[in-house]
Formats: C-alpha cells, sequence, structure tokens
C-alpha cells in the first residue's frame, strides 16, 4: 500500500449545518487527509446508480466467486446493493468500479471535487480500480467528508435524482430516542507504515453521515486511529460517536 510520512495518532469530530455550511463543531486534526476505506461506498453507490451499473436496492443481484476478495465470511455470498452496503463488501464495489473503467471513474472523483483525487492505487500495481480508497492512493480528510456530504444531502453534484434517492435508501437509516433519524457508514482501514507496510497494531475508524430531524439536517463527520483489536474500528467509532450525538444535536 502507498506509504504515508509517517503514522501518528489522529482524530477529528466536524459537524456542520448541512443548509448554511455552518460548522458547528471541530475538534481533533480534521484537515488531515487518510484513507476513506469503506466511506468510500457513499461515492460509489451515487456513481453506480448515476451510470446504470446499479438499478435498485435489489439488482442487480452479484453471485459471489472464489476469485474475488472474501477475508471477511459475510463477503462469501451473493450480494445485491443493499447488503453490499450494509457488510461493506468490497468485491461489489471493485464490480462497480471495474465496470464503469478508468475514465469514468476519474471523471466522477473530480467532479465530487473528493478528498485528493487521486485514484492511481499503489505504485506499479495497476489497482486503482480496484483499491485505491483501502489504504492506497486516495485519501480524504474528515473536513472534506463533510463538504461532500453536504452536496450529497443538497443534491448539488452532477448526478440523475435516482442516484440520490437509491444511495438514500441502501443506507438504512437508524433513529435515536430524541427524534433525530441518521443515515450513515462506517469505514475501517489500516494506517501505513512509512516503509509501505500496513501498520499491524493500530486501525483508522470511520463513521460519516447525517442527522435529520423536521426540516433540519446535519452532517457529520468522526474519524479516530484506535489501537487494533478484536472486531472493526469503524463500527467501535460509530457507537461511541452516536452515544455523544444524542447528547449533542438538540444544542446545536
Amino acid at each position: 500500500m502507498s506509504p504515508t510520512a509517517s503514522t501518528h495518532a489522529v482524530s477529528c469530530t466536524e459537524l456542520a449545518d448541512a443548509a448554511s455550511g455552518k460548522r458547528l463543531v471541530r475538534e481533533g486534526q480534521c484537515d488531515e487527509r487518510i484513507t476513506p476505506a469503506s466511506t468510500f461506498n457513499i461515492a460509489v453507490s451515487l456513481m453506480g446508480y448515476d451510470s446504470g451499473i446499479l438499478e435498485d436496492e435489489h439488482a442487480p443481484a452479484m453471485p459471489f466467486r472464489k476469485e474475488y476478495v472474501h477475508w471477511n465470511p459475510a463477503w462469501r455470498t451473493a450480494t445485491d446493493p443493499t447488503r453490499w452496503f450494509k457488510h461493506s463488501v468490497l468485491w461489489f464495489a471493485q464490480q462497480v468500479t471495474s465496470r464503469l473503467g478508468a475514465a469514468r471513474f476519474q471523471g466522477y472523483l473530480n467532479s465530487f471535487n473528493y478528498g485528493n483525487q487521486d485514484v492511481s492505487g499503489d505504485p506499479g500495481k495497476d489497482n486503482g480500480l480496484s483499491l485505491s480508497w483501502v489504504s492506497s492512493s486516495l485519501k480524504i480528510s474528515p473536513a472534506e467528508q463533510v463538504t461532500f456530504l453536504r452536496k450529497v444531502v443538497n443534491r448539488q453534484l452532477p448526478l440523475a435524482p435516482k442516484a440520490y434517492d437509491m444511495t438514500v435508501r441502501i443506507m438504512q437509516p437508524e433513529t435515536l430516542d430524541n427524534g433525530w433519524t441518521i443515515h450513515g457508514k462506517t469505514g475501517t482501514a489500516s494506517p501505513v507504515l512509512p516503509d509501505g507496510r500496513d501498520d499491524p497494531a493500530h486501525q483508522y475508524g470511520w463513521y460519516v453521515g447525517w442527522a435529520s430531524k423536521g426540516e433540519r439536517t446535519i452532517v457529520f463527520a468522526r474519524m479516530s486511529m484506535e489501537r487494533r483489536q478484536e472486531g472493526f474500528a469503524g463500527g467501535r467509532v460509530k457507537e461511541a460517536f452516536l452515544r455523544d450525538l444524542r447528547r449533542r444535536l438538540d444544542t446545536l
């Protein structure tokens, strides 16, 4: 994987009003770019539905093939868009990006102004279409995630309406006990050491999305580098963030 200059602890919480763009919370290193990992599936979903590669919540249902990446047992079965998004099925995203092709893939990233827009992948490996968003060349900061998500919520990207409609549907919202509805996506990936190896001791955890109640929508990004432990850092970051978010939302 593409090396970083150094591996150091980073974290950020950023929230902004979706309508006005007013920053409501900024804590930590919110301008530091890291791998988007599975949070990138929001962008892939928009591309897939806009291009017609994806059709609706359950089509296409793609069969699993043994040559696909499948280190996660949840990935070893036929998968449709809803299941892909829920389980972050990497090979499904790879099928979408491969069908887009390099030129359209890069074009979408440019039109989204998504992070550093670098989908070259790892040097010499020709894997930009399949792995650039996983501990590789594509990087985005929490602040940039919030900017991108505002454009999604406000439908300000050059996409067909269906792309927004279907992406929201497969995100499977959660409703908090204070009446706010959350649409979000987790992400987990390894930091990369200066020698190019994955850091065996740490994981990045992401949770990004938006919270809505009545006429108000707040976009958010939470990112933290944690010590590696059993399970996925993204899930732990989400759980802790939602506990804190319940307390914050009605005061913002």
